[in-house]
C-alpha cells in the first residue's frame, strides 16, 4: 500500500462501526491464513504480502481499542 492509499484506509476505518470492524478484522484474518496455506503448498505470494495483512490486522485492532477507550471515557 502507498502512503495515499494508507491514509484513505485509516480515514474509513476511523468512520466504521464497531461491528464493521470486527467484520474487517475476520476477512483481514482469512487473508493472512490464505497466504500461509499459499506459502505452505508451494505457491509463492509476494512476500510482502505477509506484512501488509499484519499491519492492517494492527490498524483495525487499534481503531477499536481507540473507539472502545472513547466510548468507555464517555
Amino acid at each position: 500500500m502507498k502512503r495515499g492509499e494508507i491514509k484513505q484506509y485509516r480515514e474509513k476505518l476511523a468512520k466504521s462501526s464497531p461491528a464493521e470492524l470486527a467484520d474487517e478484522l475476520a476477512k483481514l484474518r482469512k487473508e493472512q491464513f490464505a497466504l500461509r496455506l499459499q506459502r505452505a503448498s508451494g505457491q509463492a505470494p509476494k512476500p510482502d504480502q505477509f506484512g501488509v495483512a499484519r499491519r492492517n490486522i494492527a490498524r483495525v485492532k487499534t481503531v477499536l481499542r481507540q473507539q472502545r477507550a472513547s466510548g468507555e471515557s464517555k
